[in-house]
Formats: C-alpha cells, structure tokens, sequence
C-alpha cells in the first residue's frame, strides 16, 4: 500500500512539473522553442557513445525478443544520426502555434478569430523503440506543450540516455526541463496513473505500440486518446500494373523495415494479373526470406507458400511474413480491405487511372497511395519533420500526426464596445 501512493506520489510531481513547463511553454516565442531544438539535436550527436552504451545494454538484457521487436530496439550510429536529424527538421517547421485558422466579422462590427493554440500536457506510452522518445520530445516542443514519456521497460537505459540530451536543449534555451519528463520505473501501475490524468495535469494520452498496449490506453484511459491501432496495410497489384513497378514496389512495401506499422501485411493480386507477374512477385519475396502465406489460388501458382487461414487477414505480423490473396477487380479488393482492415494504409499499383481513382476514393483509410510503397506512410517522408504515430481514428488526427495536429485552438474576439441586445 504504502508503495503504491509512494508510485502515485511520484507521478503526481511529473503531472504539476508538466503542468506549470506547459504554461512557459504555451508563451514561448518560436525562436526559443527552436534554440532548444537545435541544442538538443547537438547534445544527441554529442551524447551518442552514451547513448549507444545504453542501448547495448538494453539489447543484451532483452536478447529474447523477435527480430521484429529487436529492430525496433536496436541503435546504431546511423540511427542516432538520424535521430538528431529529425529533432533539426523539427525545428525548421513553421510554428505550428498562433496560426490564424479562420478570421471573419460580424455584422455587429465583431472581428473574430481562430487561432491554434498548444494542447497542454501530453502523455505519450511507447513500446521498445527508443527514438519515439526525441521524436515525441521534438514534436511535442514545437507545438508548445509538455509530454510526460513512459518507454517499455526494454528501452529504459536507451530512452533515459535521449532525455538528458533533450533536457540539455532546454536549458540551452532557458526552458524549464519538466517540459520533457520521462517516467522512470518500470511499474504498470504508472501507466494507469496516467491513464487517470494525473489529477487533472494530462490534457491527452498517445499510445505507441502493439494491440495490447492501445486496448488498455482506450479501455482505461480517463482522458481523452489518440489511437493508433495496427497497421494491417494491403497492396493491391492491379491487372492494369506495370510489372517493374509492381515487383519493386511490393518487396519495397513489405521488407524494407518489417517491423513498422506502414509495412504491407496483405498481397492481393488481381485475378486478371498475368500469371508470370504474379509468380515473379511470390518468388522476388521468398528469395528474400519472406515466408508466404496463400489462399488456395496462390498455393497453386507458388507450391512454396503455406496455407492462409482467416486469422491471417487479420494479422498484423511485424515479420517477414506476408498473407497474399487474389481478387476479382477493384471492387473485391476494397471489400477485403473494408472488411479486414484498420484503416492505416493502403496501395494499389496500376497504370489504370480510373482505377487507382476509385481505389483511392472508396477507401477509408487514413493513407492511400497509387503506385507507392506503403512505407512511404511517414510523417518524415510526408515534409512534416517527424510523426509520434499514425492516426486511424476518425476525429482530430489522421495519418501522421505531427506538430499541427498536436494543437488546438481557441477563438479570439475583437470588439469595440458591442453589448449583445
């Protein structure tokens, strides 16, 4: 008992800290909120043999995860590079905070305005991947508000070694370091201190990572949530597809990284798609180690692949592992995807372009792209600096959420006297 109000006690520190750094940082001019910004880029480039060191040690003690999970933990120089680089491209974004979204006067003479505004305090969970904690840092500081971070237990040294890095740009900056905070125990029982509000000081709660994880936030949470949900993303190789683009673009799509939310889970291949176009692609995966998982048409044009089961068109593997199915047009193509997607990201390749038109129209999803790899589903590659997830909700925020959609707003009204009759 006494352990756990010890646990809330804590917590509680974090939620009054975020809240009284969000009020400095709601006034903070863009030229401040973008030195810190670049000092804390420098200090990761600085700090990288340490955080690299931290990072071992979370690799050793974790040496039980999947390759999938792994990749998400791991760290290397190219990859804190990157990281430093993203805290930059954040910094060099408009400020997404005063942006007047709508301006109108009133017949009474009433000038008004609508103006975005920080949302506050930000509470962001995340699983095993360690640059979630700069990216979110950066995002979250550019927009004005403060982020209270809690990292899987897996990256806990590696999260620990990014925040005294990103706490050194604020004080670079002369901005209180409760901006950025980081729950340090490994207890569950502060995610459901967070889930709560931290007595009313957590504005909004981010979840990051598997199924698991973003069920509890939503079935818990006290707060309002911005869900990202799984990436069952599907390409869809159309009858009308170029065959270079369709076999560069479907490997692409499903193991360039296959441990993100934006790789391909589902292969449809049309009915109508030439049948050696259809083995090239099956074959171009499985020389690259992707174990193949087919319908009964599918296992008859590549013997290699194994039987698909209905679970498998719901699953998100994260894993060099791909569910292929053939459809009869379009139209049987969006209604797999309706009926077993998340509505994350989606592809269709084709030099058909009414038939990329209505794929890209019909579909529900909060990405879709013609003639694309689905990895391309990024906040980076989308110009917008860095992303803290992708949004498949449908209010506030869908896609990559970055610094605009991480405000706002309020009205402002201009009067001269005006009394209401």
């Amino acid at each position: 008992m006494n352990d756990n109000k010890e646990l809330a006690a804590q917590m509680c520190v974090l939620g009054v800290g975020a809240r009284d750094a969000a009020r400095a940082l709601r006034e903070a001019p863009a030229e401040t909120k973008n030195k810190a910004l670049k000092a804390a880029a420098k200090a990761v480039r600085e700090s990288a043999a340490a955080i690299l060191a931290a990072n071992s040690e979370d690799m050793a003690r974790d040496a039980g995860l999947t390759p999938a999970l792994l990749d998400r933990l791991m760290l290397d120089e190219k990859r804190v590079e990157a990281m430093a680089k993203g805290v930059e491209a954040v910094a060099e974004l408009p400020d997404p905070v005063g942006r007047v979204l709508a301006r109108w006067t009133r017949p009474n003479g009433l000038d008004i305005s609508r103006v975005a505004t920080p949302i506050g305090v930000i509470g962001i969970i995340y699983e095993s991947r360690p640059n979630v904690t700069a990216d979110a840092a950066a995002l979250c500081l550019k927009s004005g508000n403060a982020v209270i971070l809690r990292g899987g237990s897996e990256s806990a040294r590696s999260a620990a070694a990014i925040l005294c890095a990103l706490q050194a740009g604020l004080k670079a900056a002369g901005l209180p370091a409760e901006a950025i905070q980081l729950v340090r125990t490994t207890d569950r029982a502060a995610v459901g201190l967070m889930l709560t509000g931290l007595n009313g000081t957590i504005d909004l709660i981010i979840p990051r990572g598997g199924k698991s994880l973003v069920g509890r936030v939503q079935n818990e949470a006290r707060v309002p949530v911005l869900a990202h949900l799984e990436g069952i993303c599907h390409t869809y190789v159309h009858a009308a597809a170029d065959p270079a683009k369709a076999r560069a673009v479907v490997v692409n799509a499903k193991l360039r990284r296959t441990g993100i939310c934006g790789a391909t889970e589902t292969l449809l291949l049309d009915a109508k798609c030439p049948r050696e176009l259809a083995v090239q692609i099956l074959e171009d995966l499985a020389a690259k180690g992707c174990e193949i998982r087919g319908d009964e048409t599918i296992r008859a044009l590549f013997p290699a692949a194994k039987p698909a089961s209905e679970e498998d068109w719901h699953t998100e593997y994260l894993d060099a592992i791909l569910s292929v199915k053939v459809v009869d047009g379009v139209e049987a193509a969006i209604r797999h995807i309706e009926t077993y997607g998340s509505h994350h990201t989606e592809a269709i390749i084709t030099e058909d372009a009414a038939a990329a038109e209505r794929f890209l129209s019909a579909l529900d999803s909060a990405i879709v792209l013609w003639n694309a790899s689905t990895q391309f589903a990024d906040g980076g590659e989308f110009g917008m600096g860095a992303e803290i997830g992708i949004g498949t909700g449908k209010l506030h925020a869908r896609g990559p959420v970055g610094v605009e959609q991480l405000t706002t707003f309020k009205y402002v009204v201009r009067g001269s006297g005006q009394v209401r009759p």
